[in-house]
């Protein structure tokens, strides 16, 4: 019969059996969706380029580019965008997002400028509530698979902050997606809005396009679909690389508690061996003292 030691060890192992196919679940779970992700990705940039070409050829046929979206003001308040996950175990992604936007809204808060914090993604949320931060508006299950809606919802109530000069300036930080295997977290300017830039050979050259109605007016309908764009590629950008962290995660997960069931099967065959040394030596010398007798 096994020693208490020895039923321990395999409770143990059972324990982390368990929790290794939860892990391996994940990390499969997570794979697959790393690839819808890098297709949403893939597919949102189109999108974007042509409406910054569109924004280039206004700034060409009128000279220049005016509306209150892209004017810079006194920077007194500044809106502070903190986009993370939903859900944990996706190892350092959140944390890494977190610090960087923290570190944002000291330096401002020393520079003597009012913070207002938005967030996207409970984690955040918890963090910065744990924190004492007033929270103007938080997002919640937005970021494992972002719609174009929520990126509307989004941009909608911030244009309103800006508009009604309760901020002078929202700044985003997420994190960008370069592979499966890296993500960076990033600062990412959301308003004023930054228009994509005009190089000179370009504006030089006669632009082919008759706008009706004016110019004027159709970048005034244009700047909220444009900032609706830029936040659906970054929420899209933030779940890709939420999904790859949590892969990887999972993965280092699963790998160590493959190891460690290892080495506690080898820790119960040493007691195990033990118990049945001890006990041969017992009946040896049972044997030896009745035979003496």
């Amino acid at each position: 019969m096994a020693s208490a030691e020895v039923r321990q060890i395999r409770r143990r192992i059972k324990s982390v059996e368990s929790t290794m196919k939860i892990t391996r679940a994940m990390e499969l779970i997570a794979t697959a969706r790393i690839g819808k992700a890098q297709i949403r990705v893939a597919r949102a940039k189109p999108y974007t380029e042509k409406m910054n070409d569109v924004i280039r050829n206004i700034a060409t046929a009128t000279g220049s580019l005016k509306h209150p979206l892209l004017e810079r003001r006194e920077l007194k308040t500044v809106g502070v965008l903190v986009v993370t996950s939903d859900r944990g175990l996706a190892g350092g992604y959140n944390s890494a997002v977190i610090r960087m936007a923290e570190r944002a809204v000291l330096r401002h808060q020393a520079e003597g400028r009012v913070v207002r914090v938005y967030t996207i993604g409970a984690k955040a949320h918890a963090y910065f509530k744990y924190r004492k931060h007033i929270i103007d508006h938080s997002w919640l299950n937005v970021t494992d698979t972002p719609t174009y809606g929520d990126a509307r919802a989004i941009a909608n109530n911030l244009l309103e902050e800006y508009a009604t000069e309760r901020v002078d300036a929202v700044e985003a930080y997420t994190t960008e997606y370069v592979s499966a295997l890296t993500q960076n977290p990033m600062f990412w300017p959301v308003l004023p809005i930054e228009p994509p830039e005009v190089e000179g050979e370009i504006a030089s050259l006669p632009t082919g396009y008759t706008f009706e109605p004016s110019p004027e007016e159709i970048l005034g309908r244009l700047l909220p679909r444009y900032l609706e764009g830029t936040i659906f590629g970054m929420l899209l950008e933030a779940s890709a690389s939420e999904h790859a962290a949590r892969r990887r995660a999972m993965k280092a997960a699963t790998e160590n508690a493959e190891e460690m069931t290892r080495l506690l099967t080898r820790e119960a065959n040493q007691a195990r061996q033990a118990e049945i040394t001890t006990e041969i030596s017992e009946i040896v010398g049972g044997a030896e003292a009745l035979s003496g007798a």
